[in-house]
């Protein structure tokens, strides 16, 4: 496991020592990186209609590369707690989504996310390596996004923590 996490944090550090600057002036500065509002109906995450909102998004982004094949790697940190509401009962729960990821963003929008600490992670059914539902997931792991999005989580350490459950 050891070995797997080093090779995930030098796989960071090759792209960020490999890329060119995000621009020519220097910029690449932290932005706001505001996360939207987002619900999904019966069965697509949770056996029954849910939604989340951010009731605190101090989530900012910065262009680290940007490589000549329209590749982008762009660094999110910032305390985010998602409100996840069951939409039939009104139960809610609220998630701590602050993770720090490095995300490599590709022209064929695959991704890959290298992460330490929490973030949310919605999988839909076969849409994943990792049972439909929707996670906390916290520690140090790697999720990667294909072209058709399939999400392939390989948690390093930590723990992905089933939230339909708490809001059931």
């Amino acid at each position: 496991m050891k070995r797997h996490l080093l090779l995930s944090l030098a796989a960071v550090g090759t792209l960020l020592a490999t890329a060119s600057p995000a621009s020519a002036d220097g910029s690449g500065g932290w932005e706001p990186a505001p996360s939207a509002a987002w619900a999904y109906p019966a069965g697509a995450r949770c056996d029954f209609a849910v939604q989340g909102s951010p009731v605190v998004d101090e989530v900012v982004r910065r262009t680290l590369a940007v490589y000549e094949d329209g590749t982008k790697v762009v660094e999110y940190k910032g305390d985010l707690v998602v409100r996840v509401v069951n939409s039939s009962t009104g139960a809610s729960y609220d998630a701590d989504a602050s993770g720090r990821a490095v995300v490599e963003i590709r022209p064929d929008r695959s991704q890959t996310w290298y992460v330490v600490g929490p973030v949310l992670a919605g999988f839909g059914e076969g849409g994943g390596n990792v049972a439909r539902g929707l996670y906390t997931v916290d520690g140090a792991y790697t999720l990667d996004v294909s072209a058709a999005g399939y999400k392939t989580l390989d948690l390093l350490h930590g723990t992905a923590v089933p939230l339909c459950d708490k809001v059931a």
